[in-house]
């Protein structure tokens, strides 16, 4: 355990990334009992010990045109960041995924003398592979979520460490619906969907609408469903509640996605770490992306997009293990045809029920994320401070 008192500025964007923020500080204030946290972060890091200089909220927006509207308020607070960490005389700059913002701040950093490190990788398995080379010249080290990264980034002669995914190690390998179904006061009998329609206000505001729809639709087909939406936060809930309109009978439960997704029979749930979530809970889904059509033309029409799959579950697994639909391709009835499989299985004795491939490859992925990645990551981050010190306070 060190008494030196280092000073440590993480920058998290999103719900995801204060979750994984708030587990690293957890564990670092375990080795670095006198360390000093500062920086952006949510509700969880905040209360792990971040002394917060605005809330993440403010950084969570996605696409190319969508980042544009954004770009004088996101610049101002990529100023203020960079000033704030370089006034500090902060030892080591994380950032928490969203790269757009956080690695032109950590090569800034970087050029002062500052260490650097990014934890989650950006998905350069997706697209824009050549990424790593960049990512390297900004940062000291990358800690990867997933086993498959570290190989990308050592092409590009850039370090990379793989600690393991933190919500492979939360989830149960054996997941109890009846307790999450008794815990959210859920019904016990029947079935359950589950709908995530994301974190960030554009996605949610892009998908909430045919997610709810297709969930009328086969609320008709099984007159028992109940439907569960996960509401990630005050944000995400006004732009869903735009979409709500008559869906009355959608039972909206905030800031509880996991016990959620332990407790559904079938999900509806847009691409990101929530379809990873889905598949650790076990549960059959179809995951949807949609994005600002000409940020999705650009990027096909560049080439950006490299993988067969975009949903982590099919990369993890290396192929089509859960349907995706994209873009124009998302419609209630696509959604729905995509989840009603699983349902109707219910019906069956679990012997007859055509699941059994789709659990076995769900428990091998679970595995082999499940590595105390809050603890590999705390020793990374110990291990690239023991090099720097801008003083010897003690």
């Amino acid at each position: 355990m060190s008494t030196t008192r280092y000073r440590i500025v993480l920058v998290a964007g999103e719900a995801s990334g204060d979750q994984l923020g708030a587990g690293l500080i957890e564990a670092l204030r375990a080795r670095l009992p006198h360390a000093q946290f500062a920086g952006v972060g949510g509700p969880l890091m905040q209360e792990a010990g971040l002394q917060a200089w605005f809330d993440a909220s403010e950084l969570a927006v996605m696409g190319l045109i969508e980042v544009l509207r954004h770009l004088p308020r996101l610049l101002k607070r990529r100023r203020e960041v960079i000033a704030r960490t370089l006034e500090l005389q902060a030892d080591l700059y994380i950032g928490i995924d969203a790269p757009d913002f956080n690695l032109t701040i950590a090569r800034r950093l970087k050029a002062q003398g500052v260490r650097t490190l990014h934890y989650v990788s950006p998905s350069i398995w997706a697209w824009r592979p050549e990424r790593a080379k960049k990512i390297g010249q900004c940062v000291d080290k990358v800690l990867c979520l997933f086993p498959f990264e570290p190989a990308l980034y050592q092409r590009y002669q850039t370090d990379a460490q793989f600690v393991g995914h933190p919500l492979a190690d939360q989830f149960p390998l054996e997941p109890s619906p009846l307790f999450a179904r008794a815990a959210l006061g859920l019904p016990l009998n029947g079935p359950i969907l589950a709908l995530l329609p994301g974190s960030r206000s554009a996605e949610i505001a892009a998908l909430s609408s045919d997610f709810l729809d297709a969930s009328a639709l086969l609320k008709n087909e099984f007159p028992k469903l109940t439907v569960v939406a996960a509401i990630a936060s005050d944000q995400a809930d006004r732009v869903f509640d735009r979409s709500l309109r008559s869906h009355h009978s959608v039972l909206k439960i905030p800031q509880q996605a996991q016990l959620v997704l332990q407790a559904a029979d079938a999900v509806i749930v847009a691409s990101g770490t929530a379809a990873l979530e889905a598949a650790l809970a076990r549960k059959p889904m179809v995951v949807a992306y949609r994005v600002n059509a000409l940020t999705y033309f650009i990027a096909r029409k560049l080439g950006l997009l490299k993988s067969t799959h975009f949903s982590l579950p099919n990369k993890l697994a290396e192929r089509a293990l859960v349907p995706e639909l994209e873009q124009s391709k998302i419609s209630p009835a696509a959604l729905a045809a995509a989840v009603r499989p699983a349902l109707a299985d219910l019906a069956l004795p679990a012997s007859q029920r055509n699941d059994g491939e789709l659990q076995l490859s769900y428990l091998d992925m679970h595995l082999s994320l499940r590595q105390n990645a809050n603890e590999r990551a705390a020793d990374a981050v110990v291990e690239l401070l023991s090099g720097n010190r801008n003083d010897a306070t003690i």
